[in-house]
Parts: C-alpha cells; sequence; structure tokens
C-alpha cells in the first residue's frame, strides 16, 4: 500500500485509477491537479480524490507514487512542473498512448528521463472522457505496457507493476519502439480512419438522410469517432511516424480496391473480404 498518490490529470484514465486503488485498498491519500478548474472540482465532490491542489507542485508533495495522466504532448511539461516539489525517493508514472515521443520529450526538457520514471500505457478506454466517466474497474482483465529506458530503476517498476495489477491489470513489457508500432496500427490509425469517414459523410450533400438510417455496423464502425478530438490530434502527431506508414499502405489497398471494383473484378474482391474475415476470426479471441 502507497501512503499518498498524486494525479496530475483528472480525466477517465486518472480518475479511474484512483478509484480502483482505492477500492484494493492500495492507496492511503489521493491528491489531485487539473488546469480544468471544472474536473478539479468534479473529482473532490466525487471522492476520487481527498485534496484538490492548486498546482501541479503542491499535488504532487509528500507523494510517493505520482501518476501523469494528461495528453501526451503535455506529459514532458508536467513532469518538469513536478520535479522540484518530488520527494527523493518518489516514482514518477505515466499513461500516454505513444512512448517513444513522451521518453524523447522528457528527456529534452529534463536533461535526461529520471531513472524512477516508469514509462506505461493501460490498453482501456471507452470513447467517453473526464473525471465524471471514470468506474472502479475500467482495467480490470485490461493490458498495461510498461516501456523501460534505458536509465530504468528496476524497483520503480516492480512498485508500478504492482499497482497496476493491484487494480486487476496484466502487465506486460516491450521496447518504446515496438509499443508504438504496434498501437499505430490496432488504435491510432483506426481512430484517423473512423474520424475521416464520418467527416466525409458529415459533408455529404445527402447526410441528413445518410445518419438516420445508419444501423449497427455504422455504430460500430464509427464508435471510436465520438472520442475526443484534441487529445487524438496530440497521440497521432506524437506517433505520426508509425501512422503515416500504415495510412500510405491503408490508401494503397483501397485504390487498388477501387481499381478492382471499377473493372468489375468482384471474384478477386471476394478474396479481400475473405482473407479479411478469416484473418480476424483467428485472432479474435486475443482481442481485448
Amino acid at each position: 500500500m502507497i501512503p499518498r498518490l498524486a494525479i496530475i490529470g483528472l480525466g477517465l484514465i486518472g480518475g479511474s485509477f484512483a478509484r480502483a486503488l482505492r477500492a484494493a485498498g492500495e492507496v492511503g491519500t489521493i491528491s489531485g491537479y487539473d488546469h480544468d478548474a471544472q474536473q478539479l472540482d468534479t473529482a473532490l465532490n466525487l471522492g476520487v480524490i481527498d485534496h484538490a491542489a492548486a498546482s501541479a507542485a503542491e499535488a504532487v508533495a509528500d507523494a510517493a507514487v505520482v501518476l501523469i495522466a494528461v495528453p501526451v504532448l503535455h506529459i514532458a511539461a508536467s513532469l518538469d512542473e513536478c520535479l522540484g516539489a518530488l520527494r527523493a525517493d518518489a516514482i514518477i508514472t505515466d499513461v500516454g498512448s505513444t512512448k517513444g515521443s513522451v521518453l524523447r520529450d522528457i528527456a529534452a526538457r529534463c536533461g535526461e528521463v529520471p531513472a524512477r520514471f516508469v514509462a506505461a500505457h493501460p490498453i482501456a478506454g471507452t470513447e467517453k472522457s473526464g473525471v465524471a466517466h471514470a468506474t472502479v474497474d475500467l482495467f480490470r482483465g485490461k493490458r498495461l505496457v510498461i516501456t523501460p529506458h534505458p536509465g530504468q530503476d528496476p524497483k520503480s517498476v516492480e512498485v508500478v507493476a504492482g499497482l497496476w495489477r493491484a487494480v486487476g491489470a496484466r502487465v506486460v513489457e516491450m521496447t518504446a519502439e515496438g509499443h508504438d508500432d504496434i498501437f499505430a496500427a490496432t488504435s491510432h490509425l483506426p481512430h484517423v480512419l473512423a474520424y475521416a469517414f464520418v467527416d466525409m459523410l458529415s459533408r455529404h450533400p445527402d447526410a441528413a438522410e445518410i445518419f438516420p438510417n445508419a444501423g449497427g455496423g455504422f455504430r460500430d464502425f464509427t464508435r471510436i469517432a465520438s472520442s475526443k478530438p484534441e487529445l487524438w490530434h496530440d497521440i497521432v502527431q506524437a506517433n505520426a511516424p508509425a501512422v503515416l506508414h500504415l495510412l500510405r499502405e491503408q490508401i494503397t489497398l483501397l485504390e487498388h480496391l477501387h481499381g478492382l471494383m471499377a473493372a468489375g473484378d468482384w471474384p478477386q474482391v471476394l478474396q479481400h473480404f475473405e482473407r479479411a474475415r478469416a484473418a480476424r476470426e483467428q485472432h479474435l479471441s486475443l482481442i481485448e
């Protein structure tokens, strides 16, 4: 059990971590800070945190563990705000959806990545945002990825991994580069495609007729287009090289399918559909 936890960024992920850790009996007091005063007040009123701090530095004072749960482009700045107020033995971790950019940004801003900083990413969430949507079971059965860096303190990794296991997550380790390549494919590119598809239809001359007649397939395919745009803008920007590579592959395949359809080569189109269905069915049990 940690006596005091500080959370910088009181959204869905930070709030759910606080709720889950408290429910597991693994934390004493929770302090929090968010630049959005409304989120801060909501977190306090809902009992997600015990103390609403006026600054990041105030929030982390005397905290044994600090969780930075802000958008990926702001993680390094948030850490920089905390450094002068941290206990000498404090452990800092994040929940950013990209890891290479976070480690590079911290090194550039702080001179080096602190040994007690543990880069982590919970593979959990919904299209909802804000601490009001935080739940105690968001991470239960979900994967938590840790990407150790060259100067990593192993004991800090053990502590962070233990906290995530306490809230029900399954902890795995991989390199930051490997992480970013994988999640460009499974998360970042799908969001780009969902946003682009809905944006295209919203500007269609018959949009007023299209959306009311959409069914379950449309809802399933476009669900993630309801995610917070600012959050995903930052994620895609932070992992742009990997996303761009896959986006080019996707565009090439779509152009190929367009050519097959225009030529009336429907057997080849069917082969593409069958190959995709078989791949999804083969791996479906592994999809969380």
